[in-house]
């Protein structure tokens, strides 16, 4: 029987190190490879092809969001389990939204991460209980529903800038991160100021720390 492959993305080397540990001991999966932020949780996948991404949020460069979201471009195939600290419904929402398998929490015991990394390998979609209760509520109705955010009239690659733009990044370094041009930053940057309404950098970083695209 072939085993569950997984690659871990956290930058937490601690957090990663405690996963791979509790993982050798299940027979059925195996950890392929490890990435520290979204960029290289990007190119490892490429370059491993693993069923499952472990993918946490909150990581330099590229955040969990941004490179789920490249990885479902270029091969939807592969599976994104999300395992995180933050239960905020709208991390929740964003998402869902981006195509991820399932959603659980760091609290969580180790039982239950071998379940989910096989209930989404199967197929099915894995919400950790507290997660899912708030899925239900909103689904519901019980929860007011938010009026359409403007965050979602940026594109893929202007998401991307402006979490990098946010924590301080100069174009050049942002260039060389996603391999594009420095004008070709700057585009990004001036649509995302035209379409967000921003006239400095400060009023984007209030943005990004206000709807927890940085911390």
């Amino acid at each position: 029987m072939s085993k569950i492959t997984v690659l871990i993305a956290d930058d937490h080397s601690l957090v990663r190190e405690g996963i791979m540990a509790f993982l050798q001991h299940t027979e059925d999966i195996e950890v392929v490879a490890e990435a520290s932020d979204g960029i290289e949780a990007i190119e490892k996948t490429k370059k491993h092809r693993p069923d499952i991404v472990l993918m946490d949020i909150s990581m330099p460069r590229l955040g969990g969001l941004e490179a789920t979201v490249e990885i479902r471009k270029f091969d939807p195939s592969i599976k994104i389990l999300v395992l995180t600290q933050y239960d905020d419904k709208e991390y929740i929402s964003r998402f869902l939204k981006a195509g991820v398998s399932g959603y659980l929490l760091k609290k969580a015991v180790g039982s239950d991460l071998v379940s989910a990394i096989r209930a989404v390998k199967s197929g099915e979609i894995y919400l950790y209980p507290a997660v899912a209760s708030k899925v239900v509520d909103s689904f519901l109705g019980k929860e007011a529903h938010p009026p359409d955010d403007i965050y979602d009239t940026l594109t893929d690659r202007e998401k991307q800038v402006l979490k990098l733009l946010a924590e301080g990044h100069a174009h050049k370094e942002i260039a060389d991160m996603l391999k594009i041009s420095p004008k070709t930053v700057i585009v990004h940057q001036t649509n995302t100021f035209e379409k967000l309404g921003f006239s400095n950098r400060s009023e984007l970083i209030r943005f990004a720390l206000a709807r927890g695209i940085i911390q």
